[in-house]
């Protein structure tokens, strides 16, 4: 058995030899920390004399051609029964430490370095603790890596120890469109199907983190929140400067929609008590390619909506009427200063001829089908064929609206709702199921253990705050609900492919028992490495240990 200083040791030299690894997201750094990985994996005595159960899958007509890294450890005593340990490899970049730039991927110089730097006082603090690990991944989620590689490496020497199989998988492509996760569905998928595997559960190790200044609470969360990205399309009226009043500005629309949707509270999703961070703006321009004096003709905005339990539908219906309030209130706002204008310039004042119109993707896409029949489809098909391989995927649905507004009877402005990539499900362990109820009194017996053993103060929470590629393992929405995302989701099937089929037929639960730590994302990063160096692994390996060996 592994003493906790052993444990303590190897976490903290192997979080370091991950997070020297430059792994930032859409840079061949993914290529190099899958072949850092895979390289540690055949380092344990188990995986030498089974080689062939460390294997890697390069994710599909990808150009950097990133991989997923697999290790399949089998015990003694054969078992279907199977746990996932699964994290991402990648990291965000490390622009944010500026001058420190170089030092961002290698801790203790980092901390060094960031000794003559002046700190906010909370971040002083934590660096002169020597609790505290510094630099980019620290948190998100290398240590989480290690905890999963370690935990492995210690079942490998006990293998009479349990009855079953872990599965390890490192996935890349996280911090963006999660299509690391996505191409290893089907690996998943063959091993269900071919090995006969039995998921259990699904352990990730993504970071958590104080909640409110002071909080020490650890979190261990049971399931994932959703995402989507509705978008606008807003077709204005262009027209020269000098006859401002002529024309119907599609910033301004936008705009009002922005301050409507934008961090509102109101529209924040709420389940079981939880409540997700509201919709915010993710892009907002104009689609003037240049300068000139001719006002703007339209205008693109995007928002992240975080989503526990509301439906594609009811969103739609939501941002429907936000949309169509907004317009209405912008043209009221222009009669009253035109008229305004009028007065003073001595012009005769008539009301602006604006209509406020708001039309969902599906509903004019059925509009203009009615017209034009299967040409509809030839016309979108072509953009997709055009663009879909070499742009970003929200401009290519954006031109397909584009598409069906040149084909649309109607030519006045309007506002189109639809969604764009990406698609995050959502999901959490409810305990409706024998299996699930199994982990979820397993978890509770778990925790209460370890807060009598440790000072630490657990909570359980249905839904992981933050993204995490844990969503793509089983899902909650409906058939029904899929089917509404999809029509109004121009090209899915080819601009964000993820394979309902395949999630539905996992159905793996997914919690996820993270490291712990401050300013993911931020140049101040870091891990708190007496709970995640110690508690994490600890946690993990029990949990393994209780649940397969359940009969």
């Amino acid at each position: 058995m592994w003493k906790l200083e052993e444990i303590e040791q190897k976490m903290e030299n192997l979080t370091v030899e991950l997070v020297n690894v430059y792994s930032v997201n859409g840079t061949s750094g993914e290529v190099d920390i899958a072949n850092k990985i895979e390289s540690k994996l055949r380092e344990f005595f188990y995986f030498k004399n089974n080689p062939a159960q460390v294997w890697t899958k390069t994710v599909e007509n990808d150009s950097l051609e990133r991989k997923s890294v697999f290790a399949l450890l089998k015990s003694e005593q054969p078992s279907n029964k199977t746990i996932l340990l699964h994290a991402h490899s990648d990291t965000v970049t490390v622009d944010d430490f500026g001058e420190l730039k170089e030092f961002a991927t290698q801790p203790y110089e980092l901390m060094w370095k960031l000794k003559e730097v002046h700190l906010a006082p909370e971040v002083k603090a934590d660096l002169d603790s020597g609790d505290w690990l510094f630099g980019r991944g620290s948190v998100d989620m290398k240590s989480g890596m290690a905890a999963h590689l370690v935990v492995l490496e210690y079942l490998s020497e006990n293998r009479d120890a349990f009855c079953g199989n872990i599965l390890f998988m490192a996935n890349p492509i996280e911090e963006t469109t999660h299509c690391g996760i996505i191409d290893a569905l089907s690996e998943l998928e063959r091993l269900q199907s071919e090995e006969k595997m039995e998921f259990e559960c699904a352990i990730n190790t993504d970071f958590v983190g104080p909640l409110y200044s002071g909080d020490t609470t650890k979190y261990i969360h049971l399931g994932s929140v959703g995402k989507l990205l509705p978008a606008f399309y807003v077709k204005g009226k262009e027209t020269h400067v000098g006859q401002a009043f002529e024309g119907l500005d599609p910033n301004l629309i936008a705009a009002e929609l922005t301050r409507r949707i934008d961090l509102n509270s109101d529209l924040a999703d709420e389940a079981e008590g939880e409540v997700t961070q509201p919709p915010v703006t993710l892009k907002l321009k104009d689609l003037k390619p240049s300068y000139n004096v001719q006002t703007p003709f339209a205008s693109f905005v995007y928002f992240n909506y975080y989503v526990h339990q509301i439906s594609p539908d009811k969103i739609l219906d939501q941002l429907a009427g936000i949309a169509q309030d907004a317009y209405e209130s912008i043209i009221k706002k222009l009669n009253v200063e035109y008229k305004k204008h009028c007065d003073r310039s001595g012009n005769e004042y008539k009301q602006l001829p604006w209509k406020a119109r708001v039309i969902t993707y599906s509903d004019l896409y059925n509009q203009v089908y009615g017209l034009y029949g299967e040409e509809v489809n030839t016309r979108l098909n072509r953009v997709l064929d055009q663009y879909s391989k070499k742009m970003d995927p929200r401009e290519v649905g954006r031109m397909m609206v584009e598409e069906l507004l040149l084909l649309d009877k109607d030519q006045s402005p309007v506002i189109v709702l639809f969604f764009a990539s990406p698609y995050v499900p959502r999901n959490f362990v409810k305990g409706h199921t024998e299996k699930e109820s199994k982990l979820l009194e397993e978890l509770n017996a778990l925790i209460e253990k370890t807060e009598d053993e440790t000072d630490e103060k657990f909570a359980i929470h249905k839904f992981f705050p933050s993204l995490t590629d844990s969503s793509y393992l089983c899902l909650d929405d409906t058939d029904e609900e899929i089917d509404v995302l999809k029509q109004n989701f121009p090209g899915m099937n080819t601009l964000y492919p993820v394979s309902i089929e395949k999630i539905r037929k996992l159905n793996i639960p997914a919690l996820n028992f993270g490291a712990w730590g401050k300013d993911a994302h931020k140049m101040s990063e870091r891990v708190y490495k007496p709970y995640t160096f110690r508690t994490v692994p600890t946690l993990i390996q029990r949990f393994c240990l209780t649940i397969l060996n359940k009969k």
